[in-house]
């Protein structure tokens, strides 16, 4: 009886270290921001591989919605 509860607890213990990684489906991690996700929700006019729209997208986004110094006119 007690040879059942400790081989069943050891059992437990390595079910336990078993865990699968929780990735949720995201793109690599070594990929580049500008190659995309693969979702249709893109901004307008940008494709996935451009870096240069990417870059220009970015820059508008900081200079019209994220910095403070340009709204206090």
């Amino acid at each position: 009886m007690k040879h059942l509860l400790v081989i069943s607890g050891a059992l437990t213990m390595l079910v336990a270290c078993g865990e699968k990684p929780q990735t949720l489906g995201m793109p690599k991690s070594d990929s580049p921001p500008y190659a995309g996700t693969g979702s249709a929700f893109v901004a307008a006019g940008w494709k996935a591989g451009d870096k240069t729209a990417w870059e220009q997208h970015l820059k508008a986004r900081q200079q019209n919605g994220q910095n403070d110094y340009s709204k206090v006119n």
